[in-house]
C-alpha cells in the first residue's frame, strides 16, 4: 500500500503554476482579461442569485468575491471560476426559511468542512462517477423550482393590500398562491421580464464577449428610472434594499458560532449542501478539461472548494461551487491560469466598493427574467430528450429524480435515485449473468484436445460454466440449477470461472454450499479458470484451503488432468 501524502491530494493548481517558473507577463494580460470578462459575466448572476435565494445582492456579491478568489487560488482546476450557482438556490432558501441566516451561515462551514474531508479522503475520484440520470434528473428539477420562484417578480405580483408577496416554500403551494394572486399582475414588470428574456435570447447572436444578462441589466435600469419618472411603480433592488443607495463596505469577518445542538440540527441540510457543491464542480472541472485538454485533481478541486465555503460566511457570504457558464466563459476568453479566476474577483471586489449605488435602479423584473433564461438552460431539454432514448431504467431514476427534488428534497431525490440506478444496474448485471450447467453435450474450450477429453469424460463430470460476476444478485440461479441437478451423480463437477471478473461474500457461500452438497455425494468440485483477481479472494475468505488449493486451476486444460486422476482412481 503506498504512502498517504498530502500533496498528492492537495496541490493548488496556483501554486503549481507559479513554482514553475514559466508564467509570464503575456500570460498574465491574457488571464487579466479573462478575469474582467467574467467579472462582467458573474456581476448580474450573482446579485441575482443572491436576492433568489432569500438573501441581500451584497450577499450573493460577497460570496463570488471571496469564494470565486480562494477556489481558483487553492482549486485543483486551471480555469474554474467559482462563485454563487442556481443549483443552490432552492437549498439555501429553505435553510434560511427554516433556521434563518445565522443556521444558513453554520451550515456552509459545516459544508466547507464535509469538502475538505472528502478530499483527504480521495473522495474526489468517486463523486464523478455518478450516474448520469441522476445528475440529468435533479439538475432540470432545480431547473424548474428556480422558474417557479421567479413567477411573483416576472409578473410583478403583490399582495392584496399592494405589499410585496411572501410565498410559501412548497412547490405546489408556491403555484397554488400565485393563483390567487393573479389578478395583482403588474403588466409594466411583466413587459420588463419579457424584455430582458428577449435581449437575453437575441443578444447571443450578435456577440457572445459581452452578456446578454448584463445589457439587459443596464437596458432595463435605464427603463426603471423613467418609468419612476413618470409615477409608474415596479419593484427595483433599490426599494427593498435602501441601503444600497449610500454605497457598500467590506463587512467585518466574523465566525459563526457553531455548537453541538447546532451542529446535529444542520448535519443533512450540509451534506446536501456539500455533496450538490462537490458533484457540480467537480462536473464544471470536467467539462473544462474536455475543452482545454488539460486535467484537473479532483481531491485539491474540492478541499480548495471546501475551504472557500468555511471561509465565505465569514464575510457574509452564501454557499458556492463551480460554475460551468463562468468557467466557460473564462476558457473562451483566453484565460489560462487560475490567475484569471482571482481577478474576476479583484474585478467584483471594486465593483463592489465603488459602483454598488448604481444596482439600486435594477428592477427585480430584470433579475427574474434573467433567472428564467438560466433555469431554461439548466433544464437542457435536448439531453432530456436523449435521454429518453436510453434504457427504460435510465429514464426511471430520470424521473424519480426530477419529481422528487422539485416536490420534496434535493437530499432524497439524490439518496433515492441512487438507491433506484443501483438496484436497477443488479438487475441488468443479472439479466447478463449466465449458469449453464452442461450435461450431454461437449463443454467447448477452444483447445481441440480438451475439448476431446471432455467429450471422453460425459459420463463422469459435470461442468458448470458461470459467465458473469458470481454476486447475490445471481445466487437464486445457482440454487435453481442446483436444485436441478438431484439426479445427476457425476464422479467430478468442474465450474468454469473464466469469465468471473469478481466474486462477493454470497457468491462464495453458495459456492460452498454446492461444494459440501457434492462431497456428501462423494463428487469432487474442481474449480477452473480461476482469475488472479478470484483466486486473492478464495484465500483470503479460506475458501482455497477448505477445498484444496490443488483443486483450483487458472485453465481447463490443467483442471482435466486432474479430473482424469480422479475418475481413474474411482475406476480402477
Amino acid at each position: 500500500m503506498s504512502k498517504y501524502k498530502l500533496k498528492d491530494v492537495f496541490y493548488p493548481k496556483s501554486i503549481e503554476i507559479l513554482r514553475s517558473g514559466k508564467y509570464t507577463k503575456a500570460l498574465f494580460l491574457k488571464d487579466l482579461t479573462a478575469g474582467i470578462i467574467v467579472g462582467v459575466v458573474a456581476l448580474p448572476l450573482a446579485i441575482a442569485f443572491g436576492i433568489a435565494s432569500g438573501v441581500s445582492p451584497q450577499q450573493g456579491l460577497l460570496t463570488a468575491i471571496v469564494a470565486g478568489f480562494v477556489i481558483s487560488f487553492l482549486g485543483g482546476s486551471n480555469v474554474q471560476i467559482g462563485g454563487p450557482t442556481g443549483a443552490f438556490i432552492v437549498i439555501v432558501a429553505g435553510i434560511l426559511a427554516d433556521k434563518g441566516i445565522v443556521g444558513l451561515m453554520i451550515a456552509t462551514c459545516i459544508a466547507g468542512i464535509f469538502l475538505i474531508v472528502m478530499g483527504l479522503l480521495k473522495f474526489g475520484d468517486v463523486i464523478k462517477f455518478m450516474p448520469y440520470p441522476i445528475i440529468v434528473g435533479f439538475t432540470s428539477g432545480i431547473a424548474v423550482m428556480i422558474f417557479s420562484t421567479q413567477i411573483k417578480d416576472f409578473f410583478g405580483l403583490t399582495s392584496m393590500d399592494g405589499s410585496r408577496l411572501s410565498v410559501p416554500s412548497e412547490f405546489i403551494d408556491k403555484w397554488i398562491c400565485y393563483g390567487k394572486h393573479i389578478t395583482t399582475l403588474n403588466p409594466w414588470a411583466t413587459a420588463v421580464a419579457l424584455l430582458t428574456v428577449a435581449i437575453g435570447l437575441f443578444w447571443q447572436k450578435i456577440t457572445k464577449v459581452i452578456p446578454g444578462s448584463l445589457i439587459a441589466i443596464i437596458v432595463c435600469s435605464v427603463v426603471s428610472v423613467v418609468l419612476k419618472h413618470y409615477n409608474i411603480h415596479i419593484d427595483t433592488i433599490g426599494n427593498v434594499y435602501p441601503e444600497l443607495s449610500g454605497g457598500t463596505a467590506l463587512p467585518k469577518p466574523a465566525m459563526p458560532a457553531i455548537d453541538l445542538r447546532s451542529f446535529r440540527e444542520l448535519l443533512t441540510p450540509a451534506f446536501t449542501i456539500a455533496m450538490l457543491g462537490a458533484i457540480e464542480s467537480l462536473l464544471s472541472a470536467m467539462v473544462a478539461d474536455g475543452v482545454t485538454g488539460k486535467k484537473h485533481n479532483s481531491n485539491t478541486e474540492l478541499i480548495g472548494q471546501g475551504i472557500a465555503n468555511v471561509i465565505s460566511p465569514i464575510f457574509g457570504g452564501i454557499p458556492a461551487t463551480g460554475a460551468i457558464t463562468r468557467t466557460m466563459t473564462n476558457i473562451n476568453n483566453g484565460g489560462k491560469t487560475p490567475v484569471a479566476g482571482m481577478m474576476h474577483s479583484v474585478f467584483l471586489l471594486l465593483i463592489y466598493l465603488f459602483l454598488m449605488p448604481l444596482a439600486s435602479n435594477i428592477p427585480f423584473a430584470c433579475l427574474a427574467g434573467v433567472l428564467v433564461l438560466i433555469s431554461y438552460n439548466m433544464f437542457q431539454l435536448k439531453v432530456v430528450k436523449g435521454l429518453m432514448k436510453n434504457p427504460k431504467s435510465d429514464v426511471i431514476v430520470f424521473f424519480v429524480t426530477f419529481f422528487l427534488t422539485v416536490l420534496f428534497d434535493l437530499t432524497i431525490a439524490i439518496e433515492v435515485g441512487i438507491l433506484i440506478a443501483c438496484i436497477l444496474f443488479i438487475k441488468r448485471v443479472m439479466e447478463t449473468s449466465h449458469i449453464n450447467v452442461i450435461e450431454t453435450e461437449m463443454a467447448r474450450t477452444e483447445d481441440p484436445e480438451s475439448d476431446a477429453v471432455i467429450e471422453k469424460l460425459n459420463r463422469d463430470i459435470e461442468v458448470y460454466e458461470i459467465d458473469g460476476p458470481f454476486f447475490f444478485g445471481i445466487a437464486n440461479k445457482f440454487d435453481a440449477i442446483n436444485s436441478e441437478i438431484k439426479n445427476r451423480k457425476p464422479k467430478v463437477r468442474i465450474i468454469r470461472m473464466r469469465k468471473v471478473p469478481f466474486i462477493d461474500s454470497t457468491g462464495l457461500q453458495n459456492l460452498r454450499t454446492l461444494c459440501t452438497k457434492s462431497r456428501k455425494e462423494k463428487i469432487q468440485v474442481i474449480l477452473s479458470g480461476v482469475t488472479p483477481e478470484v483466486h486473492s479472494v478464495l484465500e483470503r475468505s479460506g475458501f482455497a484451503e477448505w477445498l484444496g488449493r490443488e483443486f483450483i486451476f487458472d485453465h481447463i486444460s490443467k483442471a482435466l488432468p486432474k479430473a482424469q486422476n480422479i475418475i481413474d482412481l474411482n475406476n480402477p
